[in-house]
């Protein structure tokens, strides 16, 4: 096998099969650890424990209760790329930077747009279980 630049610096290009699946799910594991130290994701977490069972009794089929996960699942989601973003942005350096927050302030408004989304689609279901 030919030595590539990238052999040296991600061993993980290198993996195949199964053995690249086994360290890809370890890297993950690692990012969701790491996701838990931040207060928002470990806040909505701590939400999607409440909010996922309960979407098995507010949602009437299971094409609802799909939804209700999803936009739960989607939040956490969201929330762990705008922490990637935040933290790719802060090892480039800690001056202010137009760029840098320009980048910042989407991450979050990507976070803000599926809270939104998580909240309507759950008053929605929420109305027609309780409300009708």
């Amino acid at each position: 096998m030919t030595q590539t630049p990238h052999d040296d610096v991600n061993p993980q290009k290198s993996r195949t099969g199964l053995h690249r699946i086994l360290h890809a799910t370890g890297y993950s594991l690692q990012g969701l650890r790491a996701g838990w130290g931040e207060t928002a994701f470990r806040q909505e977490a701590i939400a999607s424990f409440v909010l996922i069972p309960a979407a098995f009794w507010v949602g009437r089929g299971w094409l609802e209760v799909a939804m209700l996960v999803a936009v739960v699942l989607l939040v956490m989601i969201t929330e762990l790329l705008n922490t990637g973003i935040e933290t790719a942005i802060d090892r480039i350096g800690p001056e202010w930077h137009d760029l840098s927050k320009r980048a910042k302030d989407m991450g979050s408004a990507a976070v803000l747009l599926s809270l939104l989304l998580c909240a309507g689609v759950w008053a929605s279901a929420l109305y027609s279980r309780l409300g009708s």
